[in-house]
């Protein structure tokens, strides 16, 4: 029986649990590689191995989700789209808080729903936790003069995307990213940080272009102050790739203010964005269907992708 049932089984008879599932693995049939060719960039001890765990006690929708915590060793899972093969490339970001990984719900789950579309789904396991991002201090991440280890993996990603671009059939120029949460943060800092070198070239990847073509930022945080301030460190310019943006007004985990805020700043930069506010949905919801209106945002972000030319018509 699968641990997801077992835990079901035990959470409606009224106990809640976590349970281990052992070290993330993809499923088979896709493998993992390494997204650094040795020691990652400012390398940080863990405070424990590398783990995945059932967590229980908030079901999204009905079902439990997985997370995986303590990446020191950041990977990339290739998940292709089969016969019907637009070119376009997407990496994915899950969220967690960079705290941990919500790696099914935010991750293979996405994957699904992108290669179904006819996209290459990129599945990056970035390092978490992931100083200086620390949601009990309320610190955003944004000092610059500490180690950005999320941002560097993600710019690697974007690269070796491009790097490998024939290998995996990837059309180079339609390469874009999508994060959940704490990752729709991180794909704003990439679409807004692509000029800042956050670490040292190691090989010949690290030459193409680190800036997605385009952007989905789901239910995103860290984007905008309490005070309904631009966090300055997303500095949204005529630059900026055009945005998809999604969240819900009663999102009382970040906030609907982090949409919007940065909505108005890819307006006042002339950046192509959409922008969709739901009245319901919360936080977290991914794309698990539920009976909310939100749940259809998948099909809004395909014709969206179809308009900017992501996706052919």
């Amino acid at each position: 029986m699968k641990l997801w049932i077992v835990a079901l089984t035990l959470l409606l008879a009224g106990i809640s649990l976590r349970v281990d599932a052992g070290t993330w693995q993809p499923a088979a049939g896709h493998v993992q590689v390494p997204l650094w060719p040795g020691t990652p960039p400012d390398a940080q001890p863990m405070p424990g191995p590398e783990s995945a765990t059932l967590r229980t006690e908030h079901l999204i929708a009905g079902r439990p989700w997985l997370a995986v915590s303590n990446v020191g060793q950041p990977t990339l899972t290739v998940y292709a789209p089969g016969e019907k093969n637009t070119g376009t490339a997407v990496v994915v970001f899950p969220g967690g808080g960079f705290q941990v990984l919500a790696i099914d719900l935010e991750g293979t789950e996405v994957c699904a729903w992108l290669t179904s579309q006819g996209i290459t789904c990129v599945l990056l396991k970035y390092r978490v936790p992931s100083a200086p991002y620390d949601w009990r201090r309320r610190t955003y991440p944004d000092d610059f003069a500490l180690p950005q280890p999320a941002l560097q993996d993600a710019q690697r990603a974007i690269r070796l995307v491009r790097f490998h671009a024939a290998r995996w059939h990837v059309d180079p120029h339609h390469v874009g990213v999508i994060g959940f949460s704490a990752g729709g943060y991180l794909a704003a800092e990439t679409s807004t940080q692509f000029k800042r070198e956050s670490y040292p070239p190691v090989d010949a990847a690290d030459r193409e272009s680190d800036r997605p073509d385009f952007v989905l930022a789901i239910y995103p945080g860290h984007l905008a102050f309490d005070d309904g301030k631009l966090n300055p460190n997303v500095p949204v310019t005529r630059d900026t790739p055009p945005t998809f943006l999604v969240q819900a007004e009663d999102d009382h985990t970040d906030g609907v203010s982090q949409s919007l805020v940065y909505a108005a700043a890819l307006a006042k930069a002339h950046v192509p964005a959409e922008l969709h506010i739901y009245a319901h949905g919360g936080h977290a919801f991914g794309l698990r269907p539920t009976a909310a209106p939100i749940t259809h945002w998948p099909a809004l972000a395909a014709t969206w992708l179809r308009t900017i030319g992501a996706l052919p018509k």
